[in-house]
């Protein structure tokens, strides 16, 4: 049995569908899980319930955790260490494996233009700063309790569906209602971004790859160095539309920010939007013989769905 913490979200939900190809029961726990195919085993739980995530872990080979928080720091620093001790002592309790799908937020500011797994841990926001207490806690069970465990990190995602990705919501949903598309910083920077479908694709291979525990894999990401005007002009293309934007500026975000908390949320993570943003997948490329989505066919599949 293959088990999905957090199946949900955007890679929760493609993953489950994945899954079927190595297992033939999969297990969906979230606070009010759904069924993504007919044969899931569906777990009600609290996360930050040790009693409620050892009895959704109990008897499964696989855990994967793709859980999404509520966009907050105070959220963040509160719950994250707690889901992520749940998690691995019920790992550990019930002899699983672990697959925790992890985000770039970790990497010090200087390595976000080039990114691979090798790139230094020292983040100086207070998101990243948990990102890494999650990480070091893994390392931690993996060398000194025997943990099985792989981390499993992505770009910002954007894909088909995909509610909370920042180029789905501000780019798609806002040329769909013919609205100017929206970028932050700098759109004339590079920035990478992970389609959901190979993310889950991957997530899935990974966790039944035997050798690829204790390791950090960066998940397939296209390596088209495309800049935010390149994907606003293209997405336009693709919907008959013309590329209009708006550029959030750091000024911006931090006046608006005064009134409206999610975006007081996205003032510290700048350092990822005013200069080059370049996520290297090619050690998983390498290692699986895989090509990653193109954005052109990325934005083509995302296009088809917005216009069903």
């Amino acid at each position: 049995m293959q088990t999905i913490l957090g199946s949900g979200g955007a890679i929760g939900i493609p993953l489950a569908k994945e899954l079927l190809k190595y297992t033939d029961h999969v297990r969906l726990v979230a606070r009010h899980p759904k069924k993504v195919n007919e044969s899931d085993e569906l777990v009600a739980a609290d996360l930050t319930n040790a009693d409620q995530v050892d009895r959704a872990v109990e008897g499964s080979d696989v855990v994967y955790l793709t859980v999404g928080l509520k966009y907050s720091i105070k959220t963040w620093e509160k719950e994250w260490p707690v889901i992520m001790k749940n998690t691995i002592d019920a790992c550990l309790a019930h002899n699983a494996k672990l697959v925790f799908v992890d985000n770039v937020y970790a990497y010090a500011p200087d390595e976000v233009p080039h990114m691979t797994e090798e790139s230094r841990i020292a983040p100086t926001t207070r998101k990243g700063k948990v990102r890494a207490q999650l990480l070091q806690m893994i390392f931690d069970a993996i060398e000194q309790k025997g943990l099985s465990a792989l981390l499993a990190r992505s770009a910002d995602f954007y894909g088909p569906n995909v509610k909370t990705g920042f180029l789905n919501l501000m780019v798609f949903d806002k040329i769909k209602k013919k609205q100017k598309a929206n970028w932050q910083a700098d759109a004339t920077k590079v920035h990478s971004f992970t389609y959901t479908p190979d993310a889950a694709k991957a997530v899935g291979l990974l966790g039944n790859t035997s050798d690829a525990y204790n390791q950090i894999w960066h998940l397939p990401t296209s390596s088209e160095k495309w800049t935010g005007v390149d994907f606003i002009n293209r997405v336009a293309e693709a919907m008959n539309a013309e590329p209009r934007y708006f550029t959030l500026s750091k000024t911006m975000i931090a006046l608006t920010g005064l009134f409206l908390p999610i975006v007081r949320e996205l003032k510290e993570m700048q350092y990822q939007n005013d200069q080059d943003y370049f996520f290297d997948s090619s050690k998983f490329n390498k290692r699986f013989s895989y090509t990653p989505t193109s954005y052109k066919e990325g934005i083509k599949e995302i296009v088809k769905e917005e216009m069903r």
